[in-house]
Parts: C-alpha cells; sequence; structure tokens
C-alpha cells in the first residue's frame, strides 16, 4: 500500500518508516501538517497514519484540510487518549486512534484493516 506517514519526531518517523517498507509498503514522510498537504497534494496515498500533535497544527486539521484524490484510511497516533479525543479523531474521518506508545502489533492490525478495505474484503 502507498502510505502518507506524518509524524514530527524525526527517530520515531524513520523508525517507522523502515518498519513499513520492511512490510513492503511505499512510504513517503512528512514533519508537518504543511509537508503532509504537500506531499498529499501528489497523490497516491492509500493509507495515512498521522500523529495528531504537530509542530504547525493537528493531525485532525490535516484530515479537515487535505484534498485526497481518493478516499484514505486514516489513522491517528497520539498521546492524546481521553474519550473526546478518540470522538475528534473519529469526526476527523480516522478509522483507527492508535494511543503511544503502542506496540507493532496495534499498527499491524490497523494497516490489515486497511488492506481489507482497500482490497475489497
Amino acid at each position: 500500500m502507498n502510505v502518507l506517514l506524518v509524524e514530527n519526531h524525526a527517530d520515531t518517523r524513520t523508525t517507522m518508516k523502515l518498519y513499513l517498507e520492511h512490510h513492503g509498503h511505499q512510504v513517503m514522510t512528512a514533519g508537518t501538517k504543511a509537508e503532509a498537504l504537500k506531499a498529499e497534494a501528489a497523490g497516491g496515498c492509500e493509507v495515512l497514519i498521522s500523529d495528531i500533535g504537530l509542530p504547525d497544527g493537528e493531525g485532525w486539521e490535516l484530515m479537515e484540510q487535505g484534498h485526497f484524490p481518493k478516499p484514505v484510511f486514516a489513522i491517528a497516533m497520539s498521546g492524546y487518549g481521553s474519550r473526546s479525543d478518540y470522538q475528534r479523531s473519529s469526526t476527523a474521518g480516522f478509522r483507527r486512534h492508535m494511543l503511544k506508545p503502542f506496540d507493532m502489533e496495534v499498527l499491524d492490525e490497523a494497516l490489515e484493516a486497511a488492506e481489507r478495505e482497500i482490497g475489497g474484503g
């Protein structure tokens, strides 16, 4: 799958990118909301994995301001874990909300759900 990974912490972004590529995904990365909006405008993203807390805004805003050329399976990741945070992610269009720190099994499960949906079942 084509993944846009938005994470402002450089080491986390690099580690996740390598993990995703190791599992066969094509990965574009961004460290800010502005970079993510520019990357998504280039198109081809099937899965968005975005941190909620970004230096220039929030992942929730990214979902509102992005103009993805086709439906995207969006996964939020955040240290914010209240009921209202989960609800806000859902309202913004995120299909999953992963609470940091998370095990890679949680990410794998979310990606498997994305694959099932994108693959039509």
